[in-house]
This record gives structure tokens, sequence and C-alpha cells, in this order.
């Protein structure tokens, strides 16, 4: 039976059970995400906020000697520097509040808990400058309500109590749609309110008695943000890729498309290959497979009609290329570990997140000592920021998260340094970054030029052109899994099925009369000759502009446009 107190060693189990559920059901919350974009990374960033607190718990755990301090100090501290993303850092504020609460009892209760969860939801506001609701904030401060409620009629029954905060946590959840509208356009509940819901669950399971492995995971970043553990090379090399050819056409039909011979078109692409994206509007069917033998595919696409815009790239050959240029970044990522901290103490240093040996090197360019791999796809952690301040030997050191996912774990890196002055420059986006740095005046004093910094980002559009993982509605767009989207600082403004006619309608969306400058910086899979080309259109559109093209490198985006 279940106790009605919690006891450090309960505590523990409870906190283990919450992170193993949410880990079990991130790629699901991953799902929930609202943009169509190939990131998300709420789940994920979730999840390696609550593992990095579980790791330090259950090393705590096994000594065999638990006490409800030094317990609340593994999860607050833990949570804090491993904290990324937006939702990661919400979740350890949370934390960090709630074990406020609790570390001076050496058993708690319910009254104990229900302030806990109010010392929790306050901490957690206060971390947000502009709090929104129809968030995991509001999920946490419905569930702190309810155990407040709860607490004061006298309950006594902890199972109970804990069952029914967990209730009104779902009811609040279930609610989020009609607090933001674009969960409801997107049709899904937040997903950080139902990360955290996850952690509840499991937690009460834990309680109740439920047989739960504890064993953790390894939990890891994405591959290439901040500093992640070493790469195994050998693993990535022996990696199996099954299928070699990215293949993909657009059919111009000539012959009824409908419904079952769509159906039989993508069964004969899953007999020759897998990743397939069929996706049929009006006259044209735009196709993608990977395939060993892509003649197959097409010999079948020819039945329907003409085939354009085909291209087919060797993974295989691309693979072992990664592999190479990972092999490479390593040691440069050393070499920069090296040399920043090498350096003699000067006034002022810069740390970027950035993500593309393009936009890596324009930074370093402008000065930038300390580059932070990272961006929309890969958060870097609080620790990340406090392993590149240590390595930046400087009084004041600028941070620029270049990313709006990215400011909260930099914001709160800046709470947890006390030997040097940090000035988080709030860039939501690499053209933003790119303006600050540019706009910085040695003369001036770091305050002032923090004034300036600011209200110059404030000058700059930016639209970025990536592809929709899966078929959705937002803002007044029909989206289908695979097109191409052009999204903006306040939303997506383009849709189509071709990248160069999406960025120019983007454009056309950002563009103002007092506009002078146009900024292009092309990713990875863009070649020159496209890029070139897309610029000509663009300098040709808009005449009285500059229009500047750089290779950026970046992934996932193709194109990454400012517009000042």
């Amino acid at each position: 039976m279940a106790s009605n107190t919690i006891d450090a060693g309960m505590m523990a189990q409870l906190f283990l059970a919450g992170a193993k559920n949410l880990e079990s059901n991130k790629e699901w919350i991953n799902e929930l995400n609202v943009f169509p974009v190939p990131d998300g990374d709420t789940g994920t960033n979730m999840t390696l906020t609550i593992m990095s607190a579980a790791k330090e718990v259950a090393a705590l755990r096994s000594t065999g000697d638990i006490d409800m301090q030094s317990l609340c100090k593994a999860i607050s501290s833990g949570s804090l520097r491993g904290a990324r993303g937006n939702s990661g850092v919400i979740l350890s504020q949370l934390f960090r509040g709630f074990t406020k609460g609790v570390k001076e009892y050496d058993s708690i209760t319910i009254p104990v808990i229900a302030s806990a969860f109010e010392k929790a939801v306050e901490t957690a506001y206060k971390a947000v400058m502009k709090p929104k609701e129809g968030t995991i904030l509001t999920v946490a401060k419905g569930a702190s309500a309810k155990a407040r409620e709860l607490a004061d009629s006298g309950i006594e029954d902890l199972a109970a109590f804990l069952e029914q905060i967990i209730a009104r946590a779902e009811e609040v959840l279930a609610q989020t749609p009609e607090m933001l509208p674009v969960l409801k356009q997107a049709g899904v509940v937040d997903s950080g309110g139902q990360g955290l819901v996850l952690v509840l669950k499991g937690a009460y399971d834990a309680f109740m008695g439920k047989e739960i492995d504890y064993t953790l995971t390894e939990a890891s970043a994405p591959s290439g943000s901040g500093r992640s553990a070493g790469i195994n090379m050998e693993a990535q090399a022996n990696a199996d890729i099954r299928f070699g050819y990215c293949t993909e056409f657009i059919i111009m039909l000539n012959k009824v498309f409908n419904i079952k011979a769509e159906m039989d078109f993508k069964a004969y692409l899953e007999s020759i290959g897998d990743s397939i994206v069929v996706v049929a509007d009006d006259d044209v069917v735009k196709v993608h497979v990977h395939t060993n033998d892509p003649g197959l595919a097409i010999q079948r696409a020819l039945k329907y009609g003409a085939l354009s815009n085909m291209k087919i790239d060797n993974m295989r050959l691309e693979h072992q290329e990664k592999l190479f240029k990972m092999s490479q970044k390593e040691p440069a990522q050393i070499r920069q570990e090296t040399e920043t901290k090498d350096q003699p103490r000067k006034d002022v240093g810069f740390i970027a997140v950035s993500v593309g040996d393009g936009i890596n090197e324009i930074f370093k360019g402008l000065g930038v000592d300390y580059i932070i791999e990272g961006g929309q796809t890969m958060n870097p952690s609080t620790e990340d920021m406090l392993n590149a301040i240590d390595r930046v030997n400087a009084d004041n050191i600028y941070i620029l998260p270049n990313n709006k996912n990215i400011i909260l774990a930099a914001n709160q890196a800046q709470t947890l340094v006390k030997d040097k002055k940090i000035i988080v420059i709030p860039t939501k986006t690499v053209p933003q970054g790119i303006t600050a740095v540019i706009n910085y005046v040695p003369d001036m004093t770091a305050e002032e030029n923090a004034r300036v910094m600011n209200e110059e980002i404030k000058n700059v559009s930016t639209g970025q052109v990536t592809y929709a993982v899966r078929d959705t509605s937002i803002d007044d767009k029909e989206i289908k899994q695979g097109d191409f989207m052009g999204i903006g600082d306040s939303g997506i403004l383009s849709v189509g099925t071709a990248i160069s006619e999406v960025t120019m309608e983007m454009i056309a969306e950002m563009m103002t009369d007092e506009r002078e400058l146009i900024s292009i910086y092309y990713g990875s899979e863009i070649t020159d000759e496209d890029a070139e080309s897309l610029r000509s259109r663009i300098a040709g559109r808009y005449p009285s502009c500059d229009v500047e093209l750089q290779y950026g490198g970046q992934p996932i985006y193709y194109y990454i446009v400012s517009a000042e």
C-alpha cells in the first residue's frame, strides 16, 4: 500500500520514473510540435534536460545513502545545467522551484507538496520574460492550483491527491488549443505541457508500486550539438545504408492518378525502397524514394506521365564525405578550445551559436571568439553555454543565441556565472546575430553596445526555407508532407513545390519600401549555380536593394534570407 508521506529514497524513485516515462515518449512529444519542420525537438530537449538530472540522481541513489538535501541539489543542478530549449529550461525551473520547497524536509506531506508546486510555478514564470498561456506553464499552474485546493480541503490520502492533480493537469492540457489558436489550427495540444504530464504520470506509477526499470539509457544530444559526446567514427563508418540512392522527380500526369493509382504506386515503391513521399497535386505528382535501383522507380513513374526535376544522389558516397568532414570537425573543436583558453585576458569576448561551416566562418571573420555548434535542430544546453564562457578569457562576454529556442538557456547560464559579466543579446536568427556583431563599437561601454545591438536587430527581417515533414494546416496555408516552406519571423510566409519559387514568395512577404539590403545564405544542399541564379532573380526584382550572396553551409534550411 502506498504511504501518505514521501522520503528521499521514494522521491528519487518517483523522479527517475518520471524521467523514464518522458524518455520513452519523446518521439511522440516531438510530433506534437506545431510547425511541421524537420526538427521536432520539444520531446528531445525535455528528455535531455531531465536525463541530465536523472544521471546525478541515479549516481546518488547507487551510494545507498541519500537525503533530501543532496537529492534536491542533484535534481536542481543537473536539470539547470542540462537544460535545452525553452521547454527544457522551463522544466528545469519547475524542478528548481519544487526542490526549494521540499529540501528542508526529511519526509514530505501533502501540504508541503502543495507549497512546493506553488514555488515551482512561481520560479518558472519568473524565468520567462513574456509568459504565454496555453503552454507548459499553464499546465503546471493548473496542477499547482489543484494541489493547493486539495491540501486546503484537508485531504489525507496521498495517492488520491496525486491522482487528482494529474487529472487536472490533463484537463488543462486538453484546453491549451483553446488558449493558443496555432495549436487549435494544427490540431494538437501543447507539446511541453504533454511532456510535463508524462513526467507526473511516470512518478505516480512508481508511487503506486508499478514495476519500473530504473536503468538509464545514455541520453545524448542530436549529432553536432554543442559539446556533445564524442562521435564514434568507426560505428558511423560501418553503419548500413540499406538503400543507396536518394531519388526525386516530378511526374507531369497524362492519365488519371486517382487514390487507387496512388496507393498502387506507393506499394510498388515500398517494394523497392523506403523513405517514400508521394504528393499528388492536380496534374503533377512529387516523388521521393530511397532505392538501390532508381531506374525501376523511373520506369514505373513513366506509366503515368513525363518526368521533370529529376535528381539522384548517391547516399553512400555522401555518407563517406560526411564522415570525413566529421572526422575533421572534432580536431577543429579542440583547436578552438585550446586557442581561446590560452589567449590573454581581454575586456570583451563574443560567443555565437551557429551551424554550417560558411556561417561559422562569417562569425569568426567578424571577431566572434567561440562558436557553439547548434541551432534549430540541435539546441545547445546551459552546460554548453557555461563551457563556452569558461573558454573565452574576457571580462565582458556577449552571447548571441541566434535562435528563439536557445535564449532561455543563455539567460540561465548568465545567472550561473559570477566571475565574468555575461550579456545575452536575444538574437532569434543568424542574420540578427551577424547584425549585432557588426554594430559593436569598441569605444563604447558594454551597456551602450548592448543597447545599440538590441535596437539594430529589430531592423532585421529573416526568412528561412525548409521542407515539411507532415501534412498540416497553419497560418491559413495547407501544407503537404514534402512541400517547401518559407518561414518568417512570425509564421509561415510561403508554401510550394519549388524551392526557388517559395523563396521568392517568402522575400516578397518580407519586403517593405524601407528595405535596402537583402542577404542570402545558401545551405549545404544548394549548388553554387542555383544560388547565383536565385540571387540574379532577386536583384532583378528589387533593383533598389543591394543583394548579397554568401555560402552558409547550414543543414535543413536551404536558404536563410535577411532584409534590412
